[in-house]
């Protein structure tokens, strides 16, 4: 009988790596086994604790509250300041919008403005909770504009609950203006929260380490919530996100409780109710393992890394950073020579992992990159395979859609789209028909061809596809 764990490792050689510093996106990397160890041994001494009574489990409890402390502290936190552990920066983000919608319970239509560069989870909340999205055009510096955010603002303040600023936003690696927004909403009692889930455990060690970074904490007078990644740059297992707020007057909405039934009477922090205990106790024991010095040293590895990529870019004629990244995000763009999208393809067959963005609004299809502290010590491969991959890009010259296949998207209604519709485009696009799916090695086709069409006719391309995706192996 084959063993498990065998077959596990077997299905896992598909998977990205997640060690090696060469996937610059979904995961980040310390470049330190002793970190891994760590965090894994961790989550597997907890995975049965259930995180749903801490009284049954009170060493859940002081990890949360030790973890809540400590980015408190980072994050310039008021004495009276209060948090909660999520499962991810999904969560985090969902539970301030659910919070700030129900601290204000006589608004029959609560509505939240947001810059179009905010992340998609905002918007997933917007779905999830009904609250209108107001989204506002950023600068032409790719930071929120803070004229327009009151001015939105403004439209309706009576029905605004909430707005919402990145430090940094993913697409671009910038941070937003956060002083002059938050004094915005604060003027108008208006709550605010900052977006730091990719950049709160990285940005107040690059301010330790002498780095110049804008103002964006609960330094800042109006920020009233903040949410924190700790499995990006705190560099812990997946699964762990922190959520603080100002105060506890400001977390009270987000609790959930109820004792009207006959079972027990039950108290939820976050949307989980029963959760693994794994993933907070790996998140504490990195922290602890690491603590501020070691934090400290993982930063100056990650911007260093991220300094000589912005010049190694810069040294390619072919390419260009689109905006000086504030932090360790780095989105670069390629001249009519060299199509992004096989950029991708060939950094890919060289052993890196680069995120190609789709086109939006005027702007062009982009690369972004996820830079890790562990990214450091290839940064000779990487300089070497991104200059090898921009010439064989630019040997092979642009992705070409076939303008039939142009024309036939460009007719499609995405709240039309049938099975017959999107089987000609598993078929044109060469990811086969029906039931089967056959996912090429080189996607720069694939994504031409979703480029072309509209935001939302890829949210049903890419909804259909994941459904057929998402089918059981059976028998």
């Amino acid at each position: 009988m084959t063993d498990a764990l065998d077959r596990l490792r077997t299905m896992q050689e598909a998977d990205l790596p997640v060690h090696g510093g060469r996937t610059l996106a979904y995961v980040f990397d310390s470049g330190l086994d002793e970190v891994d160890r760590v965090g894994r041994e961790a989550v597997a001494a907890f995975a049965a604790s259930n995180g749903l009574d801490p009284t049954s489990f009170p060493s859940l409890l002081q990890m949360e509250n030790d973890l809540i402390g400590f980015a408190a502290d980072l994050l310039d936190a008021p004495a009276g300041a209060v948090g909660t552990v999520t499962s991810g920066g999904t969560e985090s983000c969902l539970l301030a919008v659910q919070g700030a919608r129900d601290s204000r319970p006589e608004i029959d239509r609560p509505r939240m403005v947001v810059p179009s560069t905010v992340h998609a989870a905002f918007l997933k909340a917007a779905k999830y909770f009904r609250v209108e999205a107001v989204i506002v055009p950023v600068g032409p510096d790719f930071r929120a504009d803070p004229a327009a955010m009151v001015a939105a603002i403004e439209e309706d303040p009576d029905r605004t609950v909430l707005v919402v600023v990145s430090a940094p936003s993913y697409a671009h690696g910038v941070i937003d203006p956060v002083a002059p927004v938050a004094a915005a909403a604060a003027e108008r009692g208006i709550r605010c929260h900052v977006d730091a889930c990719i950049g709160g455990w990285v940005l107040p060690f690059a301010q330790r380490i002498g780095r110049t970074v804008p103002p964006w904490t609960f330094a800042v007078e109006g920020v009233t919530s903040i949410s924190a990644d700790l499995h990006k740059y705190g560099y812990a297992p997946k699964g762990t996100s922190v959520l603080l707020h100002r105060s506890a007057e400001l977390r009270r909405p987000q609790y959930f409780a109820y004792a009207d039934w006959p079972g027990y009477t039950m108290i939820n922090t976050t949307l989980q109710s029963t959760k693994s205990g794994g993933p907070l106790a790996g998140a504490w024991a990195v922290v602890e393992t690491l603590g501020l010095d070691g934090y400290d040293r993982l930063a100056r590895d990650v911007f260093e890394a991220t300094d000589r990529i912005v010049e190694a870019i810069g040294a390619i004629p072919a390419l260009a950073v689109v905006a000086p990244p504030d932090s360790t995000l780095v989105a670069f763009r390629t001249d009519g020579s060299c199509d992004a999208f096989t950029l991708a393809d060939e950094m890919a067959a060289r052993g890196w992992h680069i995120q190609p963005q789709m086109s939006y609004a005027d702007q062009p299809v982009t690369i972004h990159l996820s830079v890790s502290a562990g990214t450091l010590a290839h940064l000779e491969e990487f300089v070497s395979a991104l200059t090898e991959a921009v010439a064989a890009a630019v040997a092979a010259g642009p992705v070409v859609v076939d303008p039939e296949i142009a024309a036939f998207i460009a007719a499609l209604d995405p709240a039309a789209l049938t099975d017959d519709d999107f089987d000609g485009l598993l078929a044109a696009a060469g990811l086969g028909g029906g039931e089967g799916l056959a996912v090429p090695e080189r996607m720069a086709p694939v994504n031409a061809m979703i480029d072309l069409a509209s935001p939302r006719m890829r949210e049903a391309l890419l909804t259909a596809f994941m459904d057929r995706l998402q089918r059981p192996n059976r028998g």
